[in-house]
């Protein structure tokens, strides 16, 4: 088990949105499911906690109630090489959720995600400011990152 692992807090859909992840990333699978044992007709074989893992990185989540929900101040970031992979994620996880500004979506479940392509990364690492600050403004009015946008501010003089 890796030393720190994310826990994600669901209000009875644990499982449900473990499925959904494993089924949004290419390399994701299932790792357990628990169940509540016999205590009572309503909650036996309740399930309580899951654990799974998406891209090599273990999550954990537990099915406890409404106390808790998810905020954009924790959000996973997902790294991605062509534009291909930003669409399908893009399109897939926003779902049934909410699109933002900046690569940022809400999934169905309330969970952030940053769907960021590393090109992005690279062009505002660039020694030259005046190109940086322009892939940032081109980025700001974007949803979703789109690769090509980024590399016409970088080019344009």
């Amino acid at each position: 088990m890796q030393k720190i692992t994310p826990f994600l807090w669901f209000d009875g859909k644990a499982e449900e949105a473990m499925n959904f992840y494993v089924s949004v990333f290419k390399n994701a699978k299932v790792l357990s499911v628990n169940r509540r044992g016999e205590e009572g007709p309503e909650t036996k074989g309740a399930v309580t906690s899951v654990s799974f893992q998406l891209e090599g990185q273990e999550f954990i989540a537990l099915n406890g109630g409404p106390h808790f929900t998810f905020s954009p101040a924790i959000s996973f970031f997902v790294s991605c090489v062509t534009q291909n992979e930003v669409d399908d994620l893009w399109q897939k996880l926003s779902d049934g959720g909410e699109k933002q500004r900046c690569g940022w979506l809400k999934d169905k479940f309330g969970v952030s995600w940053q769907i960021i392509p590393k090109a992005l990364g690279e062009m505002l690492d660039d020694p030259d400011p005046a190109k940086s600050e322009r892939v940032w403004e081109a980025m700001l009015q974007m949803e979703k990152i789109e690769i090509e946008g980024l590399k016409q501010a970088y080019e344009r003089e």
